[in-house]
């Protein structure tokens, strides 16, 4: 077993900067990055639908040597944000066979489509313009509630890892502590002073501990392993940790009485305000009533105004058109309605039963949130309390260790009860260690159910 060297040298990687490199190229944030991306593209096809949009239409017939018409027509529309859509175009016409409707040769046109009913106040192009706007900031909330979840997961791991190594370095202290004494008893039966089952006693004690510390260096490496999954190279490969790399121990000396227990008030008002989880509702409603908004326009009835200003030759402002609605236009109106509104009307319900639940979910949503930090809030209290019994608990084991020590080496005790005191004292010093731990983790989750664990965009 390839246990390493205390002396060698070793580079601490800390709680804060394990958090950054999982942020930094960790895939789930990498493709959270990409949903941003994504909604931007979908603003950006959303906003197409308000570009102008420049077309032209030829036709042309002859038959049996007779020119029927020739036709050509450039036209240029442009939508505007509320519904209104301004039409302006040239015209060429000539044969012999064309509609009475039309005007012969060259002629142009300015003019605009209104509705006065369906698609007055929403239409298609406008919601989609909105909701996506909508979903690019959602997409935004959604990396952010990602990388809590993320955080949550690596933070239990780091813990996990820090608990590990700490655990080998009480065993492997123990190990030398018992190589050291089973020389010195060996020692002192050859000078007469021990009994020859004293060293029996005391080697027996030095493989114990030799084998509790090899599979706590299994477990610190296994740990190891499972951290690294968290970790990535720019390129997307799997970045392994060395083995040189070491938690940081600052934890170990850390008083418990120091730690700031937070404020329950505060974090419940963090979760109504900020989690990104419930941030997410209000998104989604608002979306929600866009699309309630568009479906009510399928109770309306499609009546549009259209009016074009006429005019000959190409050149619309030399061209003596007339005043409006004097001489040289053209005007309609076209009208539609379904007789019973089937659709309309299903379509309207069902975007209200789908802003009713979306309620009903941010209802249950916030009222879960808050009972996780009750939840979590109460396990950081216990832990708190756990950990420092478990401290008293062992500066006493260690004390009575301390005492039979120097009543073994005054004669005063034998090595079996030595023996058993110090493994009481380690096995109280693990408890001691893993309950400090618990309490570290328990605040990762505390601050995971209160939605602080995600960086700001702002600090990006």
């Amino acid at each position: 077993l390839a246990v390493r060297s205390q002396d060698a040298i070793a580079a601490v990687f800390t709680e804060a900067q394990f958090y950054e490199a999982v942020v930094k190229y960790h895939p789930v944030v990498k493709s959270a990055g990409l949903d941003i991306e994504i909604a931007g593209a979908n603003l950006l096809r959303a906003r197409g639908g308000f570009d102008p949009l420049l077309a032209t239409n030829t036709a042309q017939k002859t038959f049996d040597g007779i020119e029927y018409y020739t036709h050509i027509e450039p036209q240029i529309r442009i939508p505007t944000w509320y519904g209104i859509e301004l039409v302006a175009g040239a015209q060429y016409l000539t044969g012999s066979r064309t509609n009475d409707e039309e005007t012969l040769g060259k002629t142009n046109y300015a003019g605009l489509v209104v509705p006065l009913a369906k698609n007055l106040f929403m239409d298609k192009r406008r919601a989609a313009l909105k909701t996506a706007k909508i979903f690019q900031t959602l997409s935004s909330v959604d990396r952010q509630s990602t990388i809590n979840n993320l955080l949550r997961d690596a933070a239990i791991s780091y813990w996990e890892w820090a608990w590990a190594y700490q655990q080998y370095i009480i065993f492997q202290g123990a190990v030398i502590v018992n190589e050291k004494r089973f020389e010195l008893i060996k020692i002192a039966f050859r000078q007469g002073d021990r009994p020859a089952l004293d060293t029996t006693e005391a080697l027996t004690q030095l493989q114990n501990f030799q084998l509790l510390r090899n599979d706590a260096f299994l477990q610190w490496q296994n740990t190891l392993l499972e951290l690294s999954v968290y970790l990535w190279k720019e390129n997307g490969d799997l970045y392994e940790l060395p083995q040189t790399i070491i938690p940081d121990t600052s934890w170990v000396t850390a008083s418990l009485i120091e730690e700031q227990i937070p404020v329950l008030e505060t974090l419940l008002q963090q979760v109504r305000a900020n989690h990104p989880d419930i941030r997410q509702y209000p998104l989604k409603l608002e979306a929600l009533a866009i699309d309630r908004k568009l479906k009510f326009q399928e109770l309306l009835p499609k009546l549009d105004l259209k009016y074009n200003q006429l005019g000959k030759g190409y050149n619309f402002l030399n061209s003596k058109s007339g005043a409006l609605w004097n001489n040289n236009y053209k005007f309609g109106i076209s009208f539609g309605v379904p007789l019973r509104l089937s659709e309309g009307r299903g379509a309207f319900r069902l975007a209200k039963l789908k802003i009713e639940q979306t309620g009903l979910q941010q209802d249950l949503k916030l009222a879960q949130l808050e009972n996780k930090v009750k939840s979590y809030f109460n396990e950081l209290l216990m832990a708190l309390e756990q950990s420092k019994l478990a401290e008293d608990s062992y500066r006493n084991f260690f004390r009575l260790e301390k005492g039979e020590d120097l009543k073994f080496f005054n004669g005063e005790s034998s090595l079996f009860v030595l023996n058993s005191r110090e493994m009481k004292t380690l096995e109280s010093l693990q408890k001691f260690y893993k309950n400090k731990t618990a309490v570290y983790k328990t605040k990762a989750t505390l601050s995971w159910a209160a939605g602080l664990l995600f960086i700001p965009e702002d600090s990006e």
